[in-house]
Formats: C-alpha cells, structure tokens, sequence
C-alpha cells in the first residue's frame, strides 16, 4: 500500500506537470493558429468575392471584374509569417473547388479583354494597363503567374481544369506556342514524378498534398484521367501541330502511358485527318496561287491585245483623216486653178510695165467669174445639209440596231477601248499633237484661201 502509495505520490508531480505542458502548448498554438487565420480571408470571403466577379463579368464589366478577382490572386506584400515570409495569395490556401473556379474566372476575364477592340480596351483599362494584360497573355507571362500565386512556384501541383484554360488561353492569344509547348512538357515530366520537398507539402494544404500520391499516369479518379486525356489531346493535336511538329507528336501519342488501345488509336487517327487536311489545304492555296497568276498573265495578254488591237484602228483611222484631208486641199487647189493665170498674167504685166486695159480687164472678169462658179453654199444650207446627214445617220444606225443588237454590244465595246486608248498619256499627247498639225494645216489653208479671195 505504502508502495503504491508512494509511487502514485512519486508520480503525481511528473503528470501535473506533463498536463500543464500540453495544455500550455496547445493554447500557444491554439492562439498563433487564430491569429494566422484572422490575418487571412476566410473561406466565406473568397467565395463572396468569386460570385461578384461572377456577377460583373456576366454583365460584361470587365474592369470591376479584374479589380475583384486580384486580391484573391496576388500575395500581400503588408503581411508576414513568424518566419518574415511575405504571406501567400488567398487563393493558394483555399479548397481545391475554389481555387479552380477562381483561377479559371480570371483567365476568362483575361480572354475577354484580349477579345476586346484596341479602342474599347484602352478605353476600358486605360492604355498601360491593357497593353500589360495583353503582353502577359501573349508572352506567356500568366502561367508563370498561376503557378508562383497559387501553387508555391511548384509547377506539377497546377490543379488539371486550370492548366487546360490554360493552355487553351494560350493556344488562342499567344504569339507562338513555344512556351505553352514547354509548359505543358513540365507540368507533364513533374505531375508524374513525387515531391521530395518536405517544407513544401506542409506548407500546402491537404488537398495539394493529395495530389502527390498519384501513380504513374498521375491520375487517381475518373474525373482526373479525363482531365488528363484532355491536357495531352491539347498537347499533341494542338500545340505541336502548331509548332509544325507532327513526327513529334505521332511518337508522344504511342509511348502515353495514359492513353489506351482505343484512346490511342483515335488520337492517331485525328493526328492523320488533321496532317491530311492540312496538305489538303496547302494544295489548294498552291491551286488557287497558280491558277491567281495564270489569270493574272491572261488578263495582261487580252490588255496587250486589246491595246494593240486600238492603237491598229486607231492608226487606220487617222490614217483615213489623213488621206481624206490630203483629197479635199488637192480639191481645193483645183478649184482655186481659174484664178491663179490672171494672177500671174496681172504680175507679168506689172513686171513688163504694159498697161493694157483691155487684157487687164479680161482677166479680171475671168477671175470673177471663177469665183461665182466656185461660190459654197450658204450657212443655213450647210446647217440644213449637216442636220439632214446626222439625222440619216441615226435612223441608219437605230435600224440597225434593231436589227442586230450585237452592233451595239460591239459599238460599247468600241467606246470602251477608246477610254482604254485615251487614259493612255502617251495616245493622248500623240493625237493632240496629230489634231494640232491638223488644225495648222486647215489654218494655213483657210489663210490661202483668204488671201486668194481677197486677190
């Protein structure tokens, strides 16, 4: 009894004392941990946050949707751990479901504003700010983004559902697909391989530690082997298709550890259609070019043609005017022929200084009566023989017409070479330069004809 008594009494101190150990321990840690939590938004807050961002993106205002979705997303640079560590974004600390529906509203939003026109988006955003939106998405920037705010810089533990908006991001507004290619390469080679950082899994939560434990095909549900299927489908028939990479591609797909005999085999048979298609499609870019050109060479042959065709009409016509102009001065000399003996008679007879009054009048009535016989017409009776010509012309030319419409298809046709033929500069310096010999001539021979009569 003393025994036991003196043991219990021996031991009695050491418990109490082991007790006030514990419970002092507990209530530290207890404290620290409410005060950690009470730094930090809470649960409740970001799921606030994400449905009025929802709200705002749904009614297409784009700016108070982003300016919403960043404090969840971006470290706090006031606060620090015990450690003097910056605190993480809100967002590495939340659920899995909640960290995916943030993520993946704040890469729509992104995708929205790239959507946008020039003009609305710096409207929107101001100049600076979009232009830093739009050279993060297509740069690549964002992913490396998600990664360092949301998952502790740890590349493999991106949540599948965001690096798939991510790659499809990407694959719509980056410039090249380089580094969705080397981003997709790394989030496959470490999903698959286990996190030897201790730190690193106790400072994430359960749910990031969870998804170390996967096996080889870095999959443990249904849900994440789909997800998985999807990212490699993005992978292989997207991106490297991009990147022109189809033996690449083919290979990658019948090593995959992840797909199946009958997932593989479609896989391989769209990679097929699509480098199929694709041929298809340069073949008749190579068709149309080709056959662009050949049009191009014929439609410049038929211009040649066609000018030269004008330039020949055109030659024969003035040659016409020519010959007919050249007729009617030699007419014109002939008619005027009477006049030129008492001319050079009356010259003659000045010249030898004999005044012979009846020779000099004889021929000066041979001179008038040349001139009555050789009088034109009035005005009027030319207006009236001009008026008569035009209007047999026309009746001519409306018979036919009617009778065969093809001679007015051909007259347009002839109307058109002549605008052809005159927009040229060098046809219209020429035939200015013919009319303007033309018009010498006929004043020169007007000038004579003066001259004569006034003789």
């Amino acid at each position: 009894m003393s025994f036991d008594g003196s043991h219990t009494a021996t031991l009695s101190p050491t418990a109490s004392n082991f007790g006030s150990q514990v419970l002092s321990n507990s209530i530290s840690n207890s404290i620290s941990s409410l005060a950690t939590t009470s730094s930090r938004p809470s649960s409740s807050n970001i799921t606030k946050a994400y449905r009025q961002a929802s709200q705002l993106f749904l009614t297409r205002r784009l700016p108070e949707a982003l300016s919403t979705v960043l404090p969840l997303i971006t470290p706090s640079t006031e606060t620090s751990d015990v450690n003097g560590l910056t605190e993480p974004a809100p967002i590495a600390r939340a659920s899995r479901s909640t960290r995916i529906k943030v993520w993946s509203l704040y890469l729509t939003i992104l995708n929205a504003v790239l959507e946008l026109d020039p003009d609305e988006g710096k409207e929107a955003f101001g100049s600076q700010e979009w232009r830093t939106l739009c050279k993060k998405v297509r740069d690549g920037d964002v992913w490396e983004e998600v990664v360092q705010y949301g998952y502790h810089g740890v590349e493999g533990e991106v949540d599948s559902d965001v690096v798939i908006n991510l790659a499809t991001l990407l694959l719509a507004h980056a410039k090249t697909q380089a580094v969705n290619q080397k981003r997709l390469e790394n989030y496959l080679a470490t999903s698959t391989a286990p996190n030897l950082d201790i730190s690193r899994q106790l400072e994430a939560n359960p749910s990031s530690r969870r998804s170390h434990s996967r096996g080889a095909s870095g999959a443990d549900t249904p849900r994440d082997l789909n997800a998985r299927v999807k990212i490699l489908e993005l992978y292989t028939l997207h991106v490297l298709l991009r990147n022109n990479e189809w033996d690449y591609a083919r290979e990658f797909i019948s090593v995959s550890a992840v797909l199946d005999e009958e997932r593989r085999d479609a896989f391989l048979q769209a990679l097929q259609s699509l480098q199929d298609e694709q041929q298809a499609s340069e073949r008749r870019e190579r068709e149309e070019t080709q056959r662009q050109e050949e049009q191009l060479q014929k439609d410049i042959e038929e211009a040649r043609r066609l000018r030269s065709e004008n330039e020949a009409r055109e030659k024969r016509r003035l040659d016409e005017e020519r010959a007919k102009r050249e007729a009617s001065e030699i007419d014109y000399g002939i008619e005027q022929t009477p006049s030129a003996p008492g001319s050079k008679k009356k010259s003659r007879t000045g010249t030898n200084g004999a005044a012979n009054g009846s020779s000099l009048s004889r021929a000066k009535s041979s001179v008038s009566k040349g001139k009555k016989a050789a009088a034109p017409p009035s005005l009027g009776a030319r207006a009236a023989m001009i008026i008569a010509h035009i209007r047999k012309i026309i009746e001519q030319l409306g018979a036919s017409l009617t009778a065969n419409p093809r001679l007015l298809l051909r007259f347009v046709a002839f109307i058109i070479g002549i605008l052809v033929m005159f927009g040229r500069r060098g046809v219209r310096e020429r035939i200015q330069r013919i009319l303007g010999t033309g018009w010498e001539k006929v004043r020169s021979t007007a000038g004579m004809g003066v001259k004569v009569s006034y003789i």
